[in-house]
C-alpha cells in the first residue's frame, strides 16, 4: 500500500535526501519523482531519509514527491528465473528492451518474472500430508534440462487441504494450506524474498567433496570445496574474467549464477554471446539452460552495483533450498566496494583506509558467510551448497590494498593472478608460488577413496618442483645453467614440463578446456616418472641432452590432448615408452 508522501530537497548523483519520510523503516524500497525511480532508505534522520536512487537522477530537484512502499528491496523467486537476463534490481532486460528499445528508459516497471506464462505443475505431496517452510510439495520441468522445485514458503506450517497438477501462472493458486490456527492459505509457485536477509537452513556443513571445475591448476593444486568461497585478484588483462567464464562453464554444479557487476560492458557482452552458444558437457544443451545472469555493467547506474551482489545470492539460496549445487560468480567484487565508497563520501560517513567506509569488510564477510553447504529446511534433509568466486580488481595489481586484504582474510581459497604468465600466454594465468587453497587437508580422503591414493602424494611433489625450480632460476640468471648439476637440470626440465604440460591449458581446443581427475591423475603420474626415471639415469651418467631429447619427450607434451574415450591405454603406452627408452640409455651407457 502506497502512503507516506514525502518531498526532494537534495539530489547528489545516486544521492537523495527527503524529509517528512518519518513513518518509513530502514532499507524500505522507495518511488522517487512522478517518474517513480526506484530507491531505497539507508539512512533516517528525524524526518530526513537518505536515498540511493537505483536509476539515473539527473534533472531530479526539490520539490518532488518520494513516496515509501513500506517493504524492503526484494527479489521474485518461481519458475522463469533460468536463462534469464536481470539487471541488478531484478529487472528482465530482454523485456525491457521490448518495452523501452535498446536503452534503459527511466522509471520503467516490468515485473521480474512472466505473469502470464503457464508452467505445468506436478505435485509432490497428496491432500492431508503435513508440510512446513522449506519442504517441496511440486515440480516444475522448466527446460529440458532443469526441474524447479516448488518450496513452501518460510515461515508457514500445516496441512495440505487440497492441491491439483495442471498448468498454471505463477500467481495461481496450486495448493490450499490450513494452518494450525485453522485459517486456510493459498499457495502459489511464486514468492519473494528481501535481497539483505539471508535464506534461513538447519545446519551448515563442513565442506568434504572438491568443487570439479576441470581446470588442471585449480583441482590439483589449489581446490575449492563445493560450497566453498575463492577469490581472484589480478591486475587488468591477467584473465580474471576468463577464468571465471571457465568455471562458470566447466564446475560440477547444478546451477550457475553470474553476476557481472561494474565490469566492462563488452565481457558481459562475451558471456551473453557465449553462454547461449556453448554446449553444456553433461547435457549436451546450451548452458544457459541452467544459468541466472545478472548484467549490471559500469555504464549502468553505480548504485545499483551495490544491490545485484545481493540479488544474486539471494537467487543462488534459492536454488540452493531446493537441494542444489550453484556455483555463483561475482565480477567484481572491486566494483560493488567502489559503489559503496561512493554512496559512503555522499553519505558524508567518516572514512576508512583509501576513502572506503569502515564497514567494508563486515559488509564483504556477509556477502561471502551467505555461501555454503548446508542441510536445508524441510522434512526430508535435502542438502544444497553455494560456491562463491569472487574476482577483485585492485587498481595497479597491487593485492595490498583494501578491498583485497578484506576478502583474503574471509575466503579461503585465493587464486593469484600474474600479469607476467598472460604476457607470456600462460592460462589460466594462476600464479603457482602465490596462490593457496586452505580445504588442501579437508579434501585429501576424498581425493583418496575417489582418485587415487597417491593423489596426494604427487601433489607434494609437484609443489616441491616448482618450488625448487623457482629457487634454481634465481642461480640460472646469476651464473647460467651450465653451471648446474645435472640433478639440477633434470628438476628444471620437470618442472618446465610441469608448468607447459600440465598447468598450461587451452580453452579452445576441446580436449584440453576440460580435464577429468582420472586425466589428471595420469598425465601427473607419467611426468613425475619422468622425473624419477631421468634422476635415476643420470645418477647412473647418461647424458643431460640425450635425455632430453627422447622421442617420448614430444608424446609427452601431447597428452594433454588425448580424449576420454581412449581411456588409460594411451598413458599406459606413454610410460611404458618412456621406461625403455630410459633403460635403453642406460644399457648404452654401460656398454
Amino acid at each position: 500500500m502506497m502512503m507516506n508522501q514525502g518531498r526532494i530537497v537534495k539530489v547528489s548523483g545516486p544521492l537523495v535526501v527527503a524529509e517528512n519520510m518519518r513513518d518509513s523503516n530502514m532499507l524500505d524500497v522507495v518511488h522517487v519523482s512522478d517518474m517513480k525511480l526506484i530507491g531505497e532508505i539507508l539512512e533516517i534522520h528525524e524526518d530526513r531519509a537518505s536515498i540511493q536512487v537505483y536509476e539515473e537522477t539527473s534533472g531530479l530537484g526539490p520539490g518532488e514527491p518520494v513516496v515509501s512502499t513500506k517493504a524492503p528491496l526484494s527479489v521474485e523467486l518461481g519458475p522463469g528465473l533460468i536463462e534469464n537476463i536481470f539487471d541488478g534490481i531484478q529487472r528482465p532486460l530482454q523485456e525491457m528492451r521490448e518495452a523501452s528499445g535498446n536503452n534503459i528508459t527511466r522509471g520503467i516497471k516490468i515485473n521480474a518474472l512472466n505473469r502470464e506464462k503457464k508452467w505445468r505443475f506436478v505435485p509432490t505431496v497428496k491432500s492431508g500430508d503435513n508440510v512446513s517452510g522449506g519442504d517441496i510439495i511440486g515440480t516444475v520441468q522448466e527446460n529440458e534440462v532443469f526441474e524447479h522445485r516448488i518450496l513452501v514458503p518460510i515461515g508457514i506450517e500445516g496441512t495440505i487441504e487440497s492441491i491439483q497438477e495442471g498448468d498454471f501462472t505463477i500467481e495461481e493458486t496450486v495448493a490450499m494450506l490450513k494452518d494450525k490456527k485453522g485459517s486456510i492459505k493459498a499457495l502459489t509457485m511464486l514468492q519473494k524474498w528481501p535481497v539483505r536477509k539471508e535464506r534461513p537452513y538447519k545446519e551448515k556443513l563442513s565442506p568434504t567433496e572438491p568443487l570439479i571445475t576441470g581446470q588442471r591448476i585449480i583441482d590439483t593444486l589449489f581446490p575449492i570445496a563445493s560450497g566453498g568461497v575463492a577469490a581472484i585478484p589480478g591486475p587488468f588483462g591477467s584473465g580474471k574474467t576468463v577464468v571465471q567464464h571457465q568455471l562458470a562453464k566447466w564446475a560440477e554444479a547444478d546451477l550457475v549464477v553470474y553476476i557481472g557487476c561494474g565490469e566492462r560492458g563488452n565481457e558481459m557482452t562475451d558471456v551473453l554471446m557465449e553462454f547461449p552458444a556453448l554446449k553444456d558437457p553433461k547435457t549436451g544443451h546450451p548452458l544457459m539452460k541452467r544459468t541466472v545472469l545478472i548484467a549490471n555493467t559500469s555504464d549502468m547506474p553505480v548504485a545499483a552495483r551495490e544491490a545485484s551482489i545481493y540479488t544474486g545470492i539471494t537467487i543462488a539460496e534459492y536454488f540452493r533450498d531446493m537441494g542444489y549445487t550453484v556455483a555463483l560468480m561475482a565480477d567484481s567484487t572491486s566494483r560493488w566496494a567502489e559503489a559503496l565508497r561512493e554512496m559512503s563520501g555522499r553519505l558524508e560517513e567518516m572514512p576508512g583506509e583509501e576513502g572506503y567506509p569502515a564497514y567494508l569488510s563486515s559488509r564483504l564477510a556477509q556477502f561471502y558467510e551467505r555461501a555454503g553447504k548446508v542441510k536445508t529446511l524441510g522434512s526430508d534433509d535435502r542438502v544444497g551448497a553455494i560456491s562463491a568466486i569472487g574476482a577483485v580488481s585492485p587498481p595497479g595489481g597491487d593485492i595490498s590494498e583494501p578491498v583485497s586484504q578484506a576478502t583474503l582474510r574471509i575466503v579461503k581459497v585465493f587464486w593469484g593472478l600474474d600479469y607476467n604468465l598472460s604476457y607470456k600466454r600462460h592460462f589460466p594465468a594462476i600464479n603457482w608460488l602465490q596462490s593457496y587453497s586452505l580445504y588442501q587437508d579437508k579434501l585429501a580422503d576424498w581425493y583418496k577413496e575417489n582418485v587415487s591414493r597417491d593423489w596426494t602424494t604427487y601433489r607434494a611433489d609437484m609443489m616441491r618442483i616448482l618450488q625448487e625450480e623457482a629457487e634454481l632460476q634465481e642461480i640460472v640468471q646469476l651464473v647460467g645453467i651450465d653451471a648446474l648439476s645435472p640433478a639440477d637440470r633434470v628438476t628444471l626440465e620437470a618442472a618446465r614440463s610441469i608448468r607447459e604440460d600440465y598447468l598450461q591449458q587451452n580453452a579452445f581446443n576441446e580436449q584440453d578446456t576440460y580435464t577429468t581427475l582420472i586425466k589428471q591423475y595420469r598425465m601427473l603420474r607419467i611426468i613425475l616418472s619422468f622425473y624419477e626415471k631421468s634422476h635415476d639415469a643420470v645418477n647412473k651418467g647418461v647424458e643431460i641432452n640425450d635425455l632430453f631429447s627422447m622421442p617420448v619427450r614430444e608424446r609427452i607434451s601431447r597428452m594433454k590432448y588425448i580424449s576420454d574415450d581412449e581411456g588409460s591405454k594411451p598413458f599406459d603406452e606413454i610410460e611404458e615408452e618412456l621406461s625403455n627408452q630410459v633403460q635403453t640409455l642406460i644399457g648404452e651407457k654401460d656398454r
